[in-house]
């Protein structure tokens, strides 16, 4: 019996003594310090849109780099609606539209428009493509970080 367990000992010392030995490094370079992710901000807009007009909403993008969704959530009647889209650079009184920045959409519940912006104000553009014949409320809801 006491050959068993010295057998069991120098076993399990052999094993800790590999563990240790696998856990063991010599190259700091790959120590992987943990990050704090951006805080994901969400921002919703409604309003009613007048017959051949267009509505903007301004908001502010903190970080650079940041990825951008933008969503039109609802539009009716009718619920099938398409509506123009857009996302531009606000200088407080003008919306100028970014190259690419826009769609004609119905409303989903996936995004519609995305990409990646510097930090600045920027402004979502919600507006009528000429198939309107009454006003029409609307819902959008972009996500930035």
């Amino acid at each position: 019996m006491g050959v068993m367990k010295r057998a069991f000992a120098l076993v399990f010392a052999g094993i800790a003594l590999l563990a240790a030995s696998a856990c063991q490094t010599n190259d700091d370079s790959n120590v992987t310090l943990p990050t704090t992710p951006a805080p994901v901000m969400t921002e919703r807009f409604a309003g009613t849109l007048d017959v051949k007009k267009n509505v903007t909403h301004d908001f502010t993008i903190t970080l650079s780099g940041g990825l951008l969704t933008v969503t039109l959530t609802a539009a009716g009647p009718p619920a099938n609606i398409v509506m123009g889209l857009a996302v531009g650079t606000s200088d407080g009184t003008t919306c100028t539209i970014l190259q690419n920045g826009t769609t004609n959409t119905a409303a989903g519940a996936n995004p519609q428009l995305s990409g990646t912006l510097n930090g600045g104000k920027y402004c979502v553009q919600v507006s009528d493509i000429g198939n309107q014949t009454a006003p029409v409320t609307y819902a959008v809801t972009i996500t930035h970080y």
